[in-house]
């Protein structure tokens, strides 16, 4: 198996393709990083920044070097003795510029007889494939050549269809040219969640396995590809057994499965991957460092200034917006499958399923007890649904495998995550560093005990799991995070702040308004523009005054206003700005502490681009901003130099911390097994987090750095270690095997300490 010792994510895009990233190679071996994790890379939309709108799998992406330049990667990075990690995408295929996938233009130009169409999962029985491209469904057509043309966009003319007028054209072909808006209510396509450009693929066939997946798996036994992340496989029909061809196809790669898991869920025990993409690690690593404490004060903050506070209300009605209205038309057909029950009946039914599941998805017969928990919550909230959950129950159950069990499983993902993750973390904005991917913000931080108990099953069940603590589709980066998570220390004084700051340029909508002040502190120092487009998103994931498609201009008018207001008004961005000078400090010491945590901890850490320095970054496209590597080349130097930089702006103290963990854990791999907790002796004992490695490597860090300042600091608090001597790694220093903890913290709030005889 070629785990790696870490890796390294970079997002390719066509200002930065396989050349640009054979560039940094020398600089991540430098950095001490052991395998290049990249986008993924197979053909996409022209001009995609990210790459997930795949449109032709057979071959790498021309927009970003294609197969000379992909090959060149490979060997730069052979060379240097790092491995090579691909991002690949087996839940859909982009269909926005149906030319550009030649797959789908094959099936829109001849429908059924099409040797493509079983690559798409269309439902044939309600005629031909919908496609909501349209702003009203008459408006006009025209024809070129072979095509049907509307503005920039074109589709095949079927053959022999050609003569008459443009609608005339239209009504003979296999698909049919409608209003944007009927997609939600009559789609007849699978898509992923709600966006109609990317349309879902047939992976459970092994003929559209094989064609999909060829390429890729060349490129793993050629050598090229040591590990491969899964994008999505909740949306898979049968996530398990794509994953064991998978691994049929792979058996000596590193596999990792992009699978959020709720507390206490576990992946399943039959998928023959390694882990996840580290979610789970992300809010146990971020959870110990918040105080739990300040619980009170955010909710009594939040229900003041008219923000929602009942979590679980508000994600129940966040979901039902996404049964009742964004996915409806996945809902029509999922309740179509269901027999001997009234239509209205079974859609009622499906949708409240979903609704309640207590978790993504399950997969019967595995996960037996999420699916039975869901059904039990529905019966309970809608009591006169008892017949149609009956039915869907026993239905469900009697055939695990069938079409309705899997179509109600694999979307019971899309309705979690779209009314969760995109709707629900965007209106309950009580304390939003716990507002994560993966994340629960209902739980108001986690204890040191909890944590323990969390990272010792990780080391025993999953050593081999991928951890993050930032990703292309986090909410906000670590840093970010790390600073507003600082804000629950000073509870108080932050109530007081956003009581004032409000009064004197609030938004006019509550949980906008309260986002917007944690945000602008987190993310301090920040643009303009950069806070305009992310409260943009924000306001339209919440989709309480505004959305995507249903539009308040004069609320987003004054919404885009608000940033150039507030940072323009001199005595409130003076007033915003001595409060982060109030938790900056802390912010920085989170920071170094939940990154050592992750790098050292059990599981295999990921390091986002560019966060090996303090990186404020908010949810995407702002997290895809250019990364300034020779920046960093240039303080990495210093460090290998021997330079121990203090604790500032530049973030040279974080680059420190990254490389020294990252190189000990290539280097040194014995010294990362297992998991010890440590606990520390003395009156400030609750503020340290201490774990120990194998038996000869020790993690100290800080917790919750105001309320040990107010406290007194550590006085007399000391870290037993095992008997002998001790080297803290990231100052050179020794330490003896009961270091008093205001020594061993003196010059940064974090240790990494290696037994000299080990």
């Amino acid at each position: 198996m070629s785990t790696p010792s870490s890796t390294y994510r970079v997002q390719l895009r066509p200002e930065f393709g396989f050349a640009d990233a054979a560039a940094i190679v020398e600089y991540l071996r430098e950095l001490g990083v052991g395998a290049l994790y990249g986008s993924p890379m197979l053909d996409a939309t022209p001009g995609s920044t990210h790459g997930y709108d795949v449109t032709d799998p057979t071959r790498a992406r021309g927009e970003l070097g294609g197969e000379e330049a992909r090959k060149a990667l490979a060997a730069r990075l052979k060379g240097a003795g790092l491995g090579f990690v691909v991002d690949i995408v087996p839940n859909h295929m982009s269909v926005e510029v149906p030319k550009a996938n030649q797959w789908w233009w094959d099936v829109l130009r001849n429908g059924q007889d099409s040797p493509y169409a079983p690559f798409f999962d269309i439902d044939w029985s309600r005629g031909r494939v919908l496609l909501p491209i349209l702003g009203d469904d008459n408006d006009e057509l025209t024809v070129e050549g072979d095509e049907l043309v509307y503005y920039d966009h074109r589709f095949p003319i079927a053959p022999g269809t050609g003569g008459g007028t443009p609608r005339e054209v239209h009504a003979r072909q296999h698909y049919e040219l409608v209003g944007w808006r009927r997609g939600n209510r009559e789609l007849n396509y699978r898509r992923f969640f709600d966006i109609t450009n990317l349309a879902a693929v047939t992976v459970e066939r092994p003929e559209v396995f094989a064609e999909t997946h060829g390429e890729v798996l060349r490129w793993v036994s050629d050598g090229d590809v040591t590990g491969l992340r899964v994008d999505h496989p909740d949306g898979l029909a049968d996530p398990g057994g794509y994953f064991r061809r998978l691994r049929e196809g792979a058996p000596g790669a590193w596999l990792v499965a992009e699978k959020i898991l709720h507390p206490g869920e576990a992946l399943p025990q039959s998928w023959p991957v390694d882990g996840t993409t580290g979610y789970d690690a992300l809010r146990e690593i971020t959870g110990v460092f918040v105080d739990p404490a300040a619980a009170s004060v955010f909710t009594r903050l939040a229900a003041e200034q008219g923000v929602r506070t009942d979590y679980h209300a508000v994600e129940e009605n966040a979901r039902r917006l996404v049964t009742d209205g964004i996915l409806v038309a996945e809902v029509h057909r999922i309740a179509a499958l269901l027999h001997g029950v009234d239509a209205d009946a079974a859609r009622a039914a499906v949708a409240e399923v979903m609704i309640a599941f207590p978790v993504y998805r399950s997969y019967l017969p595995e996960g037996s007890g999420h699916w039975a928990t869901a059904v039990a919550r529905a019966r309970k909230r809608r009591p006169e649904l008892a017949p149609a959950l009956d039915a869907l129950d026993s239905q469900v159950r009697g055939a695990p495998e069938g079409e309705l069990a899997t179509r109600i499983q694999q979307t019971s993902g899309m309705v979690v995550a779209k009314g969760t993750e995109d709707t629900t973390f965007y209106r309950f904005t009580r304390f939003a560093a716990l507002n994560e991917v993966g994340g629960n913000p209902d739980r108001f931080g986690l204890s040191t005990g909890e944590f323990h108990t969390l990272a010792a099953g990780r080391a025993a069940a999953a050593p081999a799991t991928m951890t993050t603590l930032t990703t292309h589709d986090t909410k906000r980066s670590e840093d970010t995070r790390a600073r507003m998570a600082a804000l629950s220390e000073v509870a108080d004084e932050f109530a007081v702040a956003v009581r004032r700051w409000t009064a004197a340029r609030g938004i006019d909508e509550p949980a906008l308004n309260l986002l917007a002040w944690q945000t602008l502190v987190g993310a301090w120092p920040i643009s303009p523009e950069r806070l305009r487009d992310y409260l943009d998103k924000a306001a339209k994931e919440a989709k309480l005054r505004t959305s995507w498609t249903d539009h308040d201009e004069d609320f987003e008018r004054a919404v885009a206003e608000w940033p150039s207001a507030v940072l323009g008004d001199a005595e409130l961005t003076a007033d915003v700005e001595c409060f982060v000078k109030r938790v900056r400090g802390a912010g920085w010491a989170n920071s170094l502490g939940q990154k050592l945590v992750q790098l050292a901890g059990p599981g295999v850490p990921d390091v986002y681009q560019g966060t090996e320095l303090w990186d404020y970054s908010l949810v995407d496209p702002d997290n895809r901003r250019e990364v300034d590597y020779a920046a960093r080349r240039s303080l990495l130097e210093r460090v290998q130099a021997g330079e121990q930089p203090e604790i500032d702006e530049t973030g040279a103290a974080k680059l420190l911390v990254v490389h020294h963990a990252l190189t000990l854990r290539r280097d040194r791999p014995e010294l990362f097994t297992g998991y010890r907790p440590l606990q520390a002796e003395g009156v400030a004992a609750e503020h340290l987090l201490a774990f120990e490695r194998g038996t000869g490597l020790t993690v100290a860090v800080t917790r919750l750095p105001l309320g040990l300042e107010r406290a007194g600091g550590w006085r007399d608090t000391v870290l037993p270690l095992r008997t002998g001597e001790w080297t803290d790694v990231l100052t050179g220093r020794g330490i003896g095997d009961a270091p008093q903890v205001s020594a061993l913290f003196d010059q940064y709030p974090v240790a990494l300490l290696v037994r000299e005889d080990s």
